[in-house]
């Protein structure tokens, strides 16, 4: 009930941000291998190697205090705190709100993003927090600067930050990679024509397929099309 409570308020908090090229999109893996279409596709021998672009983990701000309105007093200071210590990181923490598709989390969202909890006297909120990953990051680096985020971040009264222990990463905007794909499928097509000789072609289907990618390292992906290449001809007389 939790989870569907979190996915709604988003879908609520989201809008048409979904319909937007540069969506920022949670991509690791195993959110999306799991599916019976992506586990019927065959990867293709062409990828494109790409950093991930965020870090990120979901956080659960609860908070206990029996009196329910001092309770959501809490709760809306230590968000509020949260939202002033991300922005003063100078953009190394940023805050978001989603599932498979994040959009940021400002004080306009606090009020809709505070739930009962399963207990009468508490409260929670879900926010995912981001870090950006750099070229020379580490995963455990990475993890660290979230981590401490949540640990200098001020709570109110009686609330707390819970971490949750799965990590994920995102990428902005997956179809912008859709022309340099193409371009490294044309290439590779090229070569393969050459290798068989004069007499053969070679023809590549499914470019008209969406990107879809899998994680080939702790930070870092690989962007495919599901493209098939077929060779045809009766070779040089």
């Amino acid at each position: 009930m939790k989870i569907l409570r979190l996915a709604v308020a988003a879908a609520a908090l989201m809008g048409g941000a979904a319909a937007q090229d540069n969506a920022e999109i949670v991509v690791t893996a195993s959110r999306y291998m799991d599916s019976e279409s992506s586990m019927q596709a065959v990867i293709p021998h062409v990828t494109l190697k790409r950093r991930a672009d965020n870090l990120v983990t979901t956080v659960r701000v609860v908070c206990d205090t029996r009196d329910a309105t001092l309770r959501d007093q809490e709760l809306r200071q230590t968000l509020r705190d949260m939202i002033a210590t991300a922005a003063a990181s100078g953009g190394t923490i940023t805050l978001s709100v989603g599932d498979t598709i994040l959009v940021p989390f400002d004080e306009t969202m606090i009020e809709k993003s505070i739930f009962p909890e399963g207990r009468p006297d508490t409260s929670y909120a879900g926010v995912v927090v981001k870090t950006a990953v750099k070229a020379a990051d580490s995963y455990d680096g990475a993890v660290a600067r979230v981590r401490a985020f949540v640990a200098t971040t001020p709570k109110t009264g009686r609330t707390e930050i819970l971490a949750d222990t799965r990590w994920d990463l995102t990428l902005v905007g997956p179809e912008n990679n859709r022309d340099e794909l193409i371009g490294l499928i044309a290439a590779d097509a090229k070569k393969t024509a050459g290798l068989f000789g004069s007499g053969f072609e070679v023809e590549v289907s499914g470019l008209h397929m969406p990107i879809t990618w899998y994680q080939s390292g702790p930070l870092d992906l690989d962007l495919y099309i599901p493209y098939t290449l077929d060779t045809s001809g009766t070779g040089a007389p």
